[in-house]
């Protein structure tokens, strides 16, 4: 039933809604529009504010649609406008949005090639920082993290993203980075030498944002958000350990990239495929990124960097060799192999691996060097002349060194064989004077020799059928 008709039979609202099987308020609004198309347009309502509304439509278009009431009001209020606060920002509020209907920027949709494009980007939580990049087209993600977001910390996290994808797009676009860009003329971005080197190794076009303008790396900034919410936050990653975090990273970049995407419903990992032979090819070298720091290999077979030693390989004795820090480890290069590996340790410490020096560092020795005729005529008695010395001189007998002429003196008395059997019962009891190997050899050999106790005797002993108690009763007839 027509809500206008249903209105004009009954005359009210309320009943023509229950007649109609609608809301009182839409029954209203249909007869209000019924009576206006009637009547024709309703005269325009006069306002306080009519009479500055050219001055607030001037100035809002004078600065873009940035200026605020607040601003503003006190120009009105010289103008001659004498209504509230809160009117005056309606007028504002319509100004502004007259101005940004005839004023919108029209921005279109991305069109990526494949191959074309590489968005980076750095994202921060606390003191851990994640370097991110989007392989436009395919949307393969990297992602990479670090303590600094410095120029060779953000270079060696783009070479190594190129060796994750397998080769170079034809251009990189990130924001206005500080560490990349060396300086701004006429709104043109000069980038440092150290980036335009790095390009030039790896044959790509070096490219910048406008400036304020998020909606040019949207793909890259939506990872980044992405990542804190994903996966540093729910794991908790920590600066403390970046190998970890970096080990975490790239195991969540494989889980995400074998995903189907939500724009592009593909998974990026198979468009890679098709993307990754559009690429170029790496360069048979990684660029040398940063300050080079070169160190001699000293004859302790290490290095010293922050005034630590690190172990390198003994061959490398002599040899010139490069010094860099990835994810918290110190890595030895020569000829760009990594010879050595190590964690940062702090001044002053070192680090050793065994295995550079060819096995775990042996025990010290201190050989017995006779010199004396004493000295020569005891010890040629043999391996427990040495031994004996040695215990003697750490039990503290201070006179073993005129104690050797009568023990030497005794293999004449008593034979070598004898002698030295007396010494190493002298050994295993501790007696170390001469007086002592003396008492010895005149007991001879019905000594007892006490042994250590041995192990216990277990004697498998044989098994027996058993009988029950009942069988052992006393019977009536007994």
């Amino acid at each position: 039933m027509d809500m206008n008709a249903a209105y004009r039979e009954v005359g009210s609202y309320r009943a023509a809604a229950t007649l109609c099987g609608t809301t009182p308020k839409t029954v209203k609004r249909a007869v209000v529009a019924a009576e206006a198309e009637a009547t024709g347009p309703a005269p325009a309502v006069a306002h306080n504010y009519d009479t500055v509304a050219d001055i607030v439509a001037e100035r809002v278009a004078k600065t873009n649609g940035l200026i605020s009431a607040k601003r503003l009001l006190p120009t009105a209020r010289a103008a001659g406008y004498d209504g509230s606060a809160r009117n005056f920002r309606r007028l504002v509020a319509k100004a502004k949005k007259a101005w940004r209907a005839d004023h919108h920027r029209g921005r279109r949709p991305g069109v990526w090639a494949p191959g074309d494009m590489l968005v980076i980007d750095w994202g921060q939580i606390g003191s851990l920082s994640v370097f991110c990049a989007v392989l436009a087209w395919s949307r393969v993600r990297f992602v990479c993290f670090a303590d600094n977001q410095r120029s060779e910390t953000t270079l060696a996290a783009l070479a190594a993203c190129f060796e994750a994808l397998g080769g170079v797009p034809r251009t990189v676009l990130s924001d206005r980075m500080g560490c990349l860009k060396g300086g701004t003329v006429a709104g043109v971005v000069v980038p440092t030498s150290d980036y335009v080197r790095f390009a030039n190794h790896y044959s790509f076009r070096p490219d910048f944002c406008e400036g304020a303008d998020p909606e040019s790396k949207g793909l890259v900034e939506n990872l980044v958000g992405y990542v804190k919410s994903d996966l540093m936050v729910p794991e908790g990653l920590t600066v403390a350990d970046l190998a970890a975090a970096n080990s975490a990273g790239v195991a969540w970049a494989a889980e995400v990239n074998a995903a189907v995407h939500s724009e592009i419903c593909v998974v990026p990992a198979e468009r890679l495929l098709v993307e990754g032979p559009l690429l170029r090819e790496l360069p048979s070298l990684r660029a040398r990124i940063g300050k080079l720091v070169v160190r001699k290999v000293d004859r302790l077979s290490c290095v010293r960097f922050g005034s630590a030693r690190y172990s390198v390989p003994t061959r490398h004795i002599g040899k010139q060799v490069e010094v860099r820090v990835v994810d918290g480890e110190v890595q030895v290069v020569l000829l760009g192999a990594v010879v050595a590996t190590h964690r940062l340790v702090a001044p002053g410490e070192a680090s050793v691996n065994d295995d550079h020096y060819g096995g775990p560092r042996p025990a010290p020795q201190r050989p017995v060097r006779p010199k004396t005729p004493a000295e020569k005529a005891f010890c040629a008695l043999g391996p427990v002349a040495d031994a004996f010395i040695k215990a003697a001189a750490a039990s503290g007998i201070t006179s073993l060194a005129g104690d050797l002429d009568e023990l030497a003196g005794m293999e004449a008395a008593h034979g070598k064989d004898a002698l030295i059997a007396a010494l190493e019962r002298a050994l295993a009891f501790g007696r170390f004077r001469a007086h002592d190997v003396r008492s010895i050899l005149a007991a001879g050999a019905g000594v007892a020799r006490p042994t250590a106790a041995g192990k216990a005797l277990v004697v498998a002993l044989p098994t027996v059928p058993t009988r029950p108690l009942s069988d052992y009763a006393i019977g009536e007839g007994s």
